[in-house]
Parts: structure tokens; C-alpha cells; sequence
């Protein structure tokens, strides 16, 4: 029973790695500050050093999802009981992966964990649940639309005192092809249909910033800290999560803390490379369009919040906190999806629920099996 209880959490931190490890470098591909190969190195390597420095800074989290706490401690010391939350929680974040849906991994083994625990004659301590648990859940994303909002707003006001102007660029690949007046979106649509037919390879538009602020040359510095920040992001991503599905293990086998951090770090780091691609285009082009300081922006919300967050033992979703931010910035922008967001947020309504109800499932198999 314990290797299946190795085995699930391993799953689980697989899928936690396809559904989240772009989330912070996904303003780096929809802003078409680079590529989607280069951007998700980035957030790999990013996210592997926090999960690796997560054994230092996210002691509490690890308590918090060893179950103690919410359920009774009789409950937890069940074999198999840590198979039912791995279970649950993987099976549901894996189908979220596979739709292109950016879901909790948080929620997921919240809910897995009560479904399981449901399922031991509902030794759940709800009080906690609410308290402790899903409320910082809750707040997190309303937290980050208006913090984002507001440091956008300010960034601007900033960016046009110093004189720092937009434009427009037609760009095949890196290369810049020509450049037009910012905000004619018409020009720009005619010159990349013309050019991709007499170049005989595909151009695209990128909004960039030209001029200098304070004797830096303003694209070049933007984009190295749009990097920086979406580094960040995946820093705080791997703080934040690794301790969550390691917990699993503690629960289930006699592994001491850093090992266990280091080996979901891995299996995190493999997931994102091999499953990223559907979420990523969700997060970078379906959510709202983007330039590089609007990325930017986005991503330094995220990275302090979740930072914070890890920092202090609060269990938020950095999948909350990232979309979140992107939501403020298509309300600023006015370029949201609001029929895409509904569909995201649709499915963090029900992603507790579907995890609970596998998790039950495998709890109710795996003690009938044992009869």
C-alpha cells in the first residue's frame, strides 16, 4: 500500500506540473516577449529552485496538508487513506490539464481530502475547512484583480511622465519587419497579411515600448523584468505547491521532508514540460491579450502574493492569484474573454466536488477490496 501511496502523489505532482508550471511565464508567450519552448524552460527551472528551497520556508504548509487539523487522527493513520486524496485530486487535475482549464491543485486536494474523509463516516472538522482553509482561497483572486488594477494604473501614469511612448512592430520570429503607429489595429492586421504573403513565412504583430526612462533604454530594461518577474512567479509557484503534494507522502511513507520535497520538485518539473501546452494557450492568448508591461504587472502581483503567502503558511492557489491578475488586466485593457473567464471560473466551482467524489470513490473501492 505505501508504493501506491508513492505512486499517486507522484501522479498528482505530474499533473500539478501540466495544469500550473507555465502559469508564470504565460505573459511571457502571450505578450510575445518570447517563445513557448523558452518560456516554459524558464518556468521549469524556476519553479524546480523553489520547490528545492520549499524544505527551508514552507514548514506550516507542509502541517496543513498532512491533514491535522481537519481530519481525525485515527482517519489519517487508515492505509490507503493518502491513495484516495492522491487519487482524487490527480484524476481531477489531470482532466483540467487535458480540457486546457487552469484549476486549483490546492482545491483539488481539499476536496479529495474531505471526499476520503467523508468516507470515513465524515470525521471532518468543518470549522477548519472554512476558516483556516478556503477562505484565503476565496479572497486570493479578488486580492490580485485589484492589486493588479491599481499597480497597472500607476505603472502607466509613470510610463507617461518619463515619455516613454508604444508602438506597434510586425515582427517574423525575432526579426523586426516594420514598425507603425501603436493602436491601429487595422494597419497593423493589413501590413501582417501582406508581408507573411510576400515574405512566404508567418509575421505577427508585438506592441513594444520605445524611448528611454531615466537613461535606460525602456524596452530592453521592460523585458528583463517581465523575465525576472515570471521567474519569480514559478519561484513562488514551487515554494507554494511542492509542500501541499509532499505532504501526501508524509502521510503515507516514512520519508523525511526533504526528500520528499525534492522528489515531487522532479516529477513537477516532467509534467510541465510533457503536458503544459494546452493550459498554456489557455492562460496566454484565451484570457486577454497582452503587451509586456501589462505582463509584467501581472506577474509581480502574482509573485508577491504567493510569496507572501508560502511565507506564512496560507494555502492560496497560485492559480487563483495568477489568473486573477490576468483578469485585472483584461478589465483594464478591455481586451478580457468574459465567456472564456466564466468557463475558468465554472471550473474551479466544481473542482472540489469532482475531486471529492473520486476521492470517495477510492476510498469506498479500496475498503471493500480489504474486506
Amino acid at each position: 500500500m505505501m508504493w501506491i501511496a508513492v505512486a499517486t502523489a507522484l501522479l498528482l505532482a505530474f499533473a500539478n506540473g501540466a495544469n500550473d508550471n507555465f502559469k508564470g511565464v504565460a505573459t511571457l508567450y502571450g505578450s510575445s516577449t518570447t517563445s513557448y519552448r523558452l518560456a516554459l524552460v524558464w518556468g521549469t527551472l524556476t519553479t524546480l529552485c523553489g520547490s528545492a528551497l520549499s524544505v527551508a520556508f514552507a514548514h506550516e504548509l507542509l502541517l496543513r496538508f498532512s491533514g491535522k487539523g481537519l481530519v481525525a487522527d485515527e482517519v489519517l493513520a487508515l492505509p490507503g487513506f493518502g491513495v484516495s486524496i492522491g487519487f482524487g485530486a490527480a484524476a481531477t487535475v489531470l482532466l483540467a490539464s487535458r480540457l486546457g482549464f487552469p484549476i486549483s491543485t490546492t482545491h483539488a486536494i481539499l476536496g479529495a481530502m474531505i471526499g476520503s474523509a467523508v468516507a470515513e463516516s465524515n470525521s471532518v472538522a468543518w470549522g477548519n475547512v472554512g476558516g483556516k482553509l478556503v477562505l484565503p482561497l476565496l479572497l486570493s483572486p479578488l486580492v490580485a484583480i485589484v492589486a493588479t488594477m491599481l499597480l497597472y494604473v500607476l505603472l502607466r501614469q509613470i510610463r507617461i511622465a518619463t515619455g516613454v511612448t508604444r508602438e506597434t512592430c510586425v515582427c517574423s520570429g525575432p526579426e523586426v519587419i516594420e514598425v507603425i503607429p501603436s493602436g491601429d489595429f487595422a494597419m497593423a492586421a493589413a501590413r501582417v497579411e501582406v508581408l507573411t504573403v510576400s515574405l512566404g513565412s508567418a509575421t505577427t504583430c508585438r506592441e513594444r515600448y520605445a524611448g528611454t526612462a531615466f537613461g535606460v533604454d525602456a524596452g530592453r530594461t521592460l523585458d528583463a523584468l517581465h523575465f525576472l518577474s515570471a521567474g519569480l512567479v514559478g519561484f513562488a509557484r514551487g515554494l507554494n505547491d511542492t509542500p501541499k503534494i509532499a505532504a501526501l507522502l508524509l502521510m503515507s511513507a516514512s520519508w523525511g521532508a526533504m526528500p520528499s520535497l525534492l522528489l515531487i520538485g522532479i516529477v513537477m518539473a516532467i509534467g510541465g514540460v510533457s503536458g503544459a501546452k494546452r493550459v498554456a494557450e489557455s492562460l496566454s492568448h484565451r484570457i486577454t491579450q497582452m503587451n509586456a508591461g501589462q505582463g509584467f504587472t501581472a506577474n509581480a502581483v502574482t509573485a508577491f502574493l504567493v510569496t507572501c503567502a508560502s511565507r506564512f503558511g496560507m494555502p492560496v492557489s497560485t492559480t487563483h492569484v495568477s489568473c486573477g491578475a490576468l483578469f485585472g488586466i483584461g478589465t483594464v485593457n478591455r481586451q478580457a474573454d468574459w465567456s472564456f473567464i466564466r468557463t475558468v471560473l465554472a471550473a474551479w466551482c466544481i473542482t472540489a466536488p469532482v475531486a471529492g467524489v473520486a476521492a470517495y470513490a477510492s476510498r469506498w473501492m479500496l475498503s471493500a477490496s480489504a474486506m
